[in-house]
C-alpha cells in the first residue's frame, strides 16, 4: 500500500479519482488531400459517431507508449511520427465517465498501409479533414488543435518528412504543403527556397509517369528539425 500523507480528514473524503485516456489525431496526405483516421463508435450512447484512435492508460504505462499501443492497434503503423499535442480535461467531455483525455497529433507516410489488428478496433476510414464526419466526445475540438499544430509546424519545421515516402518528386513536396495549409505554394519561390536551404539530398533515378521523367529526393534528416520553411 503507498504511503499516504494527507491529512486524515482528505484521506476519508474518498476523492473520485478520473480515469486518463490517450487520443490520437492522424494526419496523412492523399492525391492532394490532408485526410484524418476515425474509427467507428459501434455500441453505447454514442454508436453511429466517429473517434480518434485512442484507449485508457494503464497502470504504471508511459503516456506516450500508451498513445502508440492504442495507435498501432488501431493502425499497424509502429513507425508513424507521434508528438503530444494537448490535455482535454471537461468532466463531461465522456457522458460515461470521468475520463481526461491527453491528445496526440501522429502522421503518416502512406495511408494505405493502414492495417488494424484483429479483434482490437473495428476497421476504421479516411476522410478529408475539411469534411469529417459527426464526432463523438470533444474530437472535433481536438481535429482543430491537431490542425492548427500541423499548420505552424510546416512553416517552421521540416516536418513534412514523416508525410512522405523515403523519396519523393518535388511535386509531392508541393503538393503535400498545399494540402497542409489549404492554398497552393507558389511554385517557383517555393522551390528556389527548399533547395537554396540545403535540407533535401537527390536521390539515384527517376519517377517516370506520363510526362517527363522526375527526378527524386530525400530529406537529409528523417528526425524533427526547426527550420524556418517559409
Amino acid at each position: 500500500m503507498e504511503n499516504d500523507n494527507r491529512p486524515a480528514k482528505i484521506r476519508r473524503s474518498g476523492y473520485a479519482r478520473p480515469k486518463v485516456a490517450v487520443d490520437t489525431v492522424l494526419f496523412a496526405a492523399c492525391g492532394g488531400r490532408l485526410v484524418s483516421y476515425l474509427v467507428p463508435i459501434i455500441r453505447g450512447p454514442l454508436a453511429g459517431k466517429w473517434a480518434f484512435p485512442g484507449g485508457l492508460v494503464r497502470t504504471g504505462e508511459v503516456l506516450d507508449d500508451a498513445a502508440r499501443r492504442e495507435l498501432v492497434a488501431a493502425t499497424g503503423l509502429a513507425d508513424a511520427y507521434l508528438e503530444q499535442l494537448f490535455t482535454f480535461g471537461d468532466p463531461s467531455r465522456d457522458p460515461a465517465a470521468h475520463v481526461v483525455s491527453v491528445a496526440y497529433m501522429a502522421l503518416a507516410r502512406d495511408p494505405r498501409a493502414v492495417a488494424p489488428k484483429a479483434g482490437e478496433y473495428p476497421p476504421g476510414q479516411w476522410f478529408e479533414v475539411s469534411a469529417l464526419p459527426p464526432l463523438a466526445y470533444d474530437h472535433g475540438l481536438m481535429a482543430e488543435y491537431a490542425l492548427r499544430r500541423l499548420k505552424g509546424k510546416i512553416e517552421y519545421t521540416n516536418i513534412a518528412y514523416a508525410m512522405l515516402p523515403r523519396e519523393f518528386t518535388f511535386a509531392e513536396l508541393e503538393e503535400l504543403y498545399g494540402a497542409i495549409l489549404g492554398r497552393p505554394v507558389d511554385r517557383r519561390n517555393f522551390r528556389r527556397r527548399i533547395m537554396s536551404m540545403g535540407l533535401l539530398a537527390r536521390c539515384a533515378g527517376e519517377r517516370r509517369g506520363a510526362h517527363r521523367p522526375a527526378a527524386l529526393y530525400k530529406f537529409k534528416q528523417q528526425s524533427l528539425q526547426a527550420v524556418e520553411m517559409l
